[in-house]
């Protein structure tokens, strides 16, 4: 395993600066870059641990705040371990902010964050790979669908609303992608629900899209995130097992 270090930065996008976490050998080599978004309760010690294990395993990892609109991390005041089912006030705060992050934001940064790792003296040459949870699954579809030149791997976990009537739905980006997808859909999530499900599979199917979705069995939403009540072991360490597995095939 890769000793790593973890440093805090800055990154300049169009719209203002987003900090950001990156974690990387401890010897500054140049590894494989991975851009990995964050789920809703956004930047926090746990996304950096996370961080810090696939870095451990070989890679260069950039998880920014793509809340930066709204300030610095944390955005918001949450607990060490997050039950909104506890506190569902907590979603007052968080939903204003995620509505706020629209498609077209979000491609903008992303070319920023991808800027940031073609530029890194940390990152080995070539494509990189992508991986989001939650809300960051949609933001992985709107980066490979926007630039796919940029772009060789790239997953989802426990995403919500892939797959819509929305005239923006991340799913209409299939047919721009170049990259080889993998989602790891959790099981009875209705932001989910079959039907999405079922259109984002024909949807890819039908653009050419080298990809693999599956479907978690009694993971809910949420599954891979250890600070929250959602936590599911079995489906998190499936989900490691599975990224890990694209990445080693792509790099």
């Amino acid at each position: 395993m890769t000793s790593v270090q973890g440093t805090a930065l800055d990154i300049t996008t169009e719209d203002g600066v987003a900090d950001a976490y990156v974690a990387h050998a401890a010897d500054g080599s140049a590894r494989p870059g991975v851009l990995m978004y964050m789920d809703a309760f956004g930047l926090r010690p746990h996304l950096k641990s996370m961080a810090d294990r696939l870095a451990e395993a070989g890679y260069t990892v950039l998880v920014p705040n793509v809340f930066y609109r709204s300030g610095r991390s944390p955005v918001f005041d949450l607990p060490e371990f997050i039950d909104p089912s506890t506190r569902p006030q907590m979603w007052e705060q968080i939903m204003p902010v995620m509505q706020a992050h629209t498609p077209e934001r979000a491609k903008r940064d992303a070319g920023a964050y991808l800027q940031w790792l073609a530029d890194s003296p940390l990152v080995a040459d070539g494509p990189v790979a992508v991986t989001g949870y939650c809300m960051g699954a949609r933001l992985v579809l709107y980066t490979v669908g926007a630039h796919p030149d940029r772009v060789a791997a790239a997953a989802g976990f426990h995403g919500g609303r892939l797959a819509t009537d929305d005239p923006d739905s991340p799913h209409l980006e299939a047919e721009r992608v170049t990259a080889e997808l993998y989602f790891g859909h959790a099981d009875e999530d209705p932001s989910m629900p079959p039907e999405q499900q079922q259109l984002l599979e024909e949807t890819l199917t039908a653009a050419g899209v080298r990809h693999r979705c599956e479907v978690y069995a009694g993971a809910p939403h949420g599954y891979t995130q250890a600070d929250t009540a959602a936590y599911n072991k079995e489906g998190d360490e499936r989900h490691w097992a599975a990224l890990l597995d694209l990445l080693d095939r792509t790099f």
